[in-house]
């Protein structure tokens, strides 16, 4: 007979498992859904934003899968240099989006701010 103690490893391995599985999915899909179509060069901030970040840091910039993004977020005390080389190059589990022109990534980067900067 198993011991209850075994039963709880047993259940909490599972658990774990199961929670992987669910943030490898979410993450797979914010991906397939940035990378379905490439966003028209002459797109906004925010329009950039929704379509490329929001499935990961969330429509309100709050955080999801990704880290949060809005105001008083850690990455508002960060250099605009380093936000473009980490939307470029990617970080951690966030994809590359290094098909982002120059001016696109300006664009993102100036609504983040704007939204960061609070109302």
């Amino acid at each position: 007979m198993r011991r209850l103690s075994d039963l709880r490893a047993s259940s909490d391995r599972t658990a774990g498992t199961g929670r992987r599985w669910i943030v490898a999915l979410t993450v797979l899909v914010g991906l397939m859904a940035a990378c379905s179509s490439p966003p028209p060069e002459t797109a906004t901030g925010p329009e950039l934003y929704s379509q490329l970040c929001s499935s990961c840091h969330g429509a309100g910039l709050e955080g999801d899968v990704g880290p949060p993004l809005g105001v008083g977020s850690p990455s508002a005390a960060l250099p605009d240099s380093y936000l473009a080389t980490s939307i470029r190059r990617g970080i951690g589990t966030m994809p590359s989006f290094d098909h982002l022109s120059e001016d696109q990534v300006g664009r993102l980067i100036t609504f983040l701010r704007d939204v960061q900067a609070g109302p």
